[in-house]
């Protein structure tokens, strides 16, 4: 098989980029491991994923956005931060980028059936499911792809889009700066008594850390990260005691819980490649950078990749160029790095700094939350990151 680009990875990242790849008239493939089923009926996965304008334009753009039910999409207004047992938050608000909300939480499962539904209605991208990769190699000429089933494929370009832990990545020789935070996050769905007025809340507390992410209703998603042992045993717990339980770890801010989803546990681990592309061959998605979920803001990095990458092989397209030239994979590696790298660190050593427990620790975090508090410029400018308009 002879393609124009080989996408390994068909999760939201790599529907999306097959999308805009099939829209500027490229034949692509979608190499992916699940069944065309579980794609189609993508299952719920406890990742609620906070979008910003910029990516809900593009999500608008790819023909993704319209087919979601505006039922399961919840705005997120404003965001708080608090740290330890103190009621003192930083409040960003929406007010700060003069919008009617900083953007929108939307189910990850959710997220990627809509971008199957929109690749599939076109006839440019071929899906290869329940599809393993044997080998892969690229040349001067081109990528070739091997499956387990005998499969071969030949594209111009190869991109990998299967996850922080790309096995794609690896195959082709990339290392990554790989950081685990030897903690484990549990997501899932939870009513709570009292309302959220649409306001993330991001809590630091002393030996763990919470957050909520408001949906429509009196229902949030709720994340808790602990050491392993400690999610394992909140996993073995039965609704109605681990509705009691987490009702107290949320020092009943929120009133009575009720659990109302499954839970599911995701090691807390992230990921940034030391080069994004090679020859004829480059990464997105968290492939790329596998962010820290405190700001639930990977998948924008997501977009951000399929944008950079999708402008510089249209420009090529347009041109009659090679769209698998090493000039134009460079010029989309220095973008996503500048889009990238600073927020990336930035993220990283506020995680650290607000999961550690030392008493240096916590005053200092104490501290610059009230400092951040008190300075508007510094408030707007994280609120325009949240909204996407920084």
């Amino acid at each position: 098989m002879d393609v124009d680009v080989a996408i390994i990875g068909a999760g939201p990242a790599g529907l999306c980029l097959a999308k805009a790849l099939a829209d500027i008239g490229l034949q692509v493939v979608l190499i992916e491991r699940q069944s065309e089923a579980a794609l189609a009926d993508s299952a719920f996965d406890g990742r609620e994923i906070a979008l910003t304008h910029d990516s809900v334009d593009t999500l608008r753009q790819l023909g993704i956005w319209q087919s979601v039910d505006a039922e399961a999409i919840s705005p997120l207004k404003d965001a708080k931060v608090f740290n330890g047992a103190s009621l003192f938050s930083m409040n960003i608000q929406h007010q700060d980028v003069q919008r009617a909300e900083l953007g929108y939480l939307l189910a990850n499962h959710l997220i990627r059936r809509a971008a199957y539904q929109a690749a599939k209605t076109s006839s440019n991208i071929i899906f290869r499911c329940d599809a393993e990769v044997a080998d892969i190699a690229t040349g001067k000429q081109g990528a070739r792809i091997a499956l387990t089933n005998q499969t071969e494929i030949r594209a111009r370009l190869l991109v990998g889009a299967d996850s922080r832990f790309s096995s794609t990545r690896r195959a082709m020789g990339i290392a990554a700066d790989v950081h685990d935070f030897g903690k484990t996050m549990m997501v899932c769905v939870m009513e709570h008594e009292l309302p959220h007025h649409h306001a993330a809340w991001e809590w630091f507390d002393y030996g763990q850390t919470l957050a909520l992410l408001p949906m429509n209703g009196s229902r949030s998603s709720v994340v808790v990260t602990l050491p392993p042992a400690e999610i394992d045993a909140l996993l073995q717990l039965d609704a109605e005691e681990f509705s009691l339980v987490m009702a107290a770890r949320f020092k009943h801010r929120l009133g009575a819980m009720r659990l109302v989803s499954t839970r599911h546990a995701y090691p807390l681990v992230t990921a940034y490649a030391k080069r994004m592309v090679g020859q004829r061959f480059a990464l997105i998605g968290d492939a790329a950078v596998g962010m820290h979920p405190v700001t639930a803001h990977g998948f924008n990095f997501g977009l951000k990749s399929v944008s950079a990458l999708t402008a510089e092989i249209s420009q090529a397209q347009s041109a009659g160029l090679d769209i698998g030239k090493h000039d134009l994979l460079s010029r989309y590696e220095h973008i996503h790095r500048l889009q990238t790298r600073p927020l990336f660190l930035a993220t990283h050593a506020v995680a650290k700094l607000y999961s550690a427990d030392t008493l240096p620790a916590r005053l200092l975090r104490n501290g610059a939350i009230r400092l951040g508090h008190r300075v508007a410029p510094f408030k707007r400018l994280v609120a325009g990151f949240l909204a996407g308009t920084s």
